[in-house]
């Protein structure tokens, strides 16, 4: 829970520096910054949407088996539909994004004060604690954050705790089939290889 906030509230601050003439400019791949922006405040809406659902059994038992699990690739999802999503959560911003991630950023903070660790469903009707799904959260709000960051050339150093948990999960992810590179990067023995990535 302090991960989720130190990374929801380092986001909110961050779409805050955002210059007025600065939405439409490119921001990750096909999406622009409102876009980019709007698809990570999705790490706020998805958890205020499956606080309420409750599942009927835990299938997905850690973050990183979220991943494996829970992609459009395993569940068939067409990427452009992944794609207008974000372009649609950055519409449903309005005229003044930072207040409306405000707004989205207290609203899922309280929520998950409040909420204990239910059994929650999440897409592809998976179940999962939600102490497993908030570090994925964490995650996209650290790696997005910075995505934002460096498409405006802003400085942006995401919260201690939050980088942790966004760090190890990624090295869990990568445990599964793509350690050896990801280790002998991390000790300078050998670069990674062109576009690696662990999602």
């Amino acid at each position: 829970m302090t991960a989720y906030r130190s990374a929801a509230q380092a986001f909110a601050e961050l779409v805050h520096r955002i210059p007025d003439d600065a939405w439409e400019r490119p921001g990750l791949g096909e999406w622009d910054v409102r876009a980019l922006v709007g698809h990570t405040s999705r790490s706020l809406t998805t958890v205020l949407t499956y606080l309420k659902t409750r599942a009927q059994r835990e299938d997905v038992t850690s973050p990183q088996q979220y991943y494996r699990l829970v992609t459009p690739e395993a569940l068939g999802i067409d990427p452009a539909d992944v794609a207008e999503r974000g372009r649609q959560a950055g519409r449903d911003l309005g005229d003044d994004p930072a207040a409306a991630v405000d707004a989205l950023a207290a609203q899922a903070l309280e929520a998950v004060a409040a909420a204990g660790d239910p059994l929650i469903e999440v897409i592809g009707g998976q179940g999962i604690r939600l102490r497993n799904y908030l570090p994925t959260r964490v995650f996209e709000l650290v790696v997005h954050s910075t995505d934002i960051a460096r498409a405006l050339d802003l400085s942006f150093t995401p919260p201690a705790d939050a980088l942790e948990e966004a760090l190890v999960l990624a090295a869990r992810i990568a445990a599964d089939g793509q350690g050896v590179p990801l280790l002998m990067a991390l000790t300078g023995r050998e670069p990674l290889p062109p576009s690696f990535s662990v999602v």
